[in-house]
């Protein structure tokens, strides 16, 4: 495999979805990024978006409504997609283990992952 070559754009994506516990669209994050980059354009934020997701740097999540979501937080988590303002958030709930033992004993596979997404309605959309 070749030596991926340092980029100070790469980086500035990585460090503002690292900073954030919002997981923002490729547009937010080049918006972000066009701050310290003026010159930048979208398509190589998009690159280094898929890049970075595919390297495991990163988490990509697509979402129902068809804008692709960042995570800079790779651990294994789940997330909620508020149905009202579409607000994605981190479900702070132990995951794993009993979940994917009950599902390789109906898989005639084997289980070595999952994700899964919850909807609802977030904090704020209830408050109005």
């Amino acid at each position: 495999m070749a030596v991926l070559k340092r980029s100070k754009q790469r980086d500035s994506i990585k460090e503002f979805l690292t900073s954030t516990k919002a997981h923002p669209t490729a547009d937010e994050v080049y918006i972000h990024v066009r701050q310290e980059f003026p010159n930048i354009s979208l398509g190589p934020v998009y690159r280094n978006l898929n890049l970075l997701a595919e390297l495991g740097e990163i988490a990509k999540i697509t979402t129902p409504d068809g804008a692709d979501r960042f995570d800079g937080y790779t651990q294994p988590h789940y997330h909620v997609l508020c149905t009202k303002c579409g607000s994605l958030t981190n479900l702070e709930v132990a995951q794993g283990i009993p979940f994917e033992e009950m599902a390789n004993k109906h898989f005639p596979g084997i289980i070595e992952t999952h994700e899964a997404m919850f909807f609802g309605i977030c904090e704020k959309c209830l408050d109005k």
